[in-house]
């Protein structure tokens, strides 16, 4: 009695086999383009910037005050004016750290030039090139900022304004190139929401860890709402 012989398909087989490849091929493309869209990319490196907050610090000071600002943000510009030399003077005395935050929210509001996320990029850059230089770069980015809805500034521009605040000319190609623009985009999903609202809003302002609620607790007097917090 002959044994019975079983063919093998490896017709079946290969396309099994390919499929499977296949497979592994596309996982692995979806993998890498999540964590090519969740990745920080190039992380500044500078004693003033935490790599996990995205803050730059100013001072340092036992307690804290973080600010969250996008600097197309009008609201932002009008805290800056209002509760910007009180918190300088804190940083400076050495009764606070001051951690700002450059985010972008509002890149829709400059005709597709992401105009939030270069002004955020450059300054890292500044933070990068000589952190001592930050604070004069924020207040000269406010009173040049232009209005929601325009282009913005453009990159040449923003760099002057770096340069003029005492950045070196070693800025100009980071904030052209947008060295941290991956890193903005992923420092800006760590914003923490304010009570009663559903997504990140600018600014946004943590005492000693605390978020503010703008509408309850700014009321435009820096005494009252930051310093009267940190004193009691």
């Amino acid at each position: 009695m002959s044994a019975v012989r079983k063919s093998t398909n490896w017709f079946a087989l290969g396309v099994t086999a390919a499929a499977v490849v296949l497979v592994l091929v596309i996982g692995g493309v979806v993998w890498f383009a999540n964590s090519q869209a969740t990745s920080p990319g190039t992380v500044p490196e500078s004693s003033a910037v935490d790599p996990d907050t995205g803050a730059i610090a100013v001072g340092s000071g036992e307690q804290t005050v973080d600010t969250y600002v996008d600097f197309m943000c009008p609201v932002c510009n009008s805290f800056e004016q209002a509760y910007g030399p009180t918190l300088q003077q804190l940083a400076d005395d050495g009764t606070i750290t001051l951690n700002i935050h450059p985010i972008a929210i509002l890149d829709r509001q400059s005709q597709g030039t992401a105009f939030s996320t270069r002004a955020a990029n450059a300054a890292y850059c500044v933070a990068v090139d000589d952190p001592a230089n930050v604070t004069a770069f924020v207040k000269a980015m406010y009173a040049q900022q232009p209005s929601e809805g325009t282009a913005g500034l453009d990159d040449a521009a923003i760099a002057t304004i770096a340069k003029n605040a005492g950045a070196s000319d070693a800025v100009t190609s980071c904030i052209s190139d947008g060295t941290y623009s991956r890193f903005v985009a992923a420092v800006t999903e760590k914003t923490p929401l304010q009570a009663g609202v559903s997504s990140i809003s600018t600014p946004t302002i943590a005492i000693n860890g605390t978020v503010l609620a703008n509408r309850t607790d700014l009321t435009g007097d820096p005494q009252k709402d930051i310093v009267e917090r940190l004193n009691g």
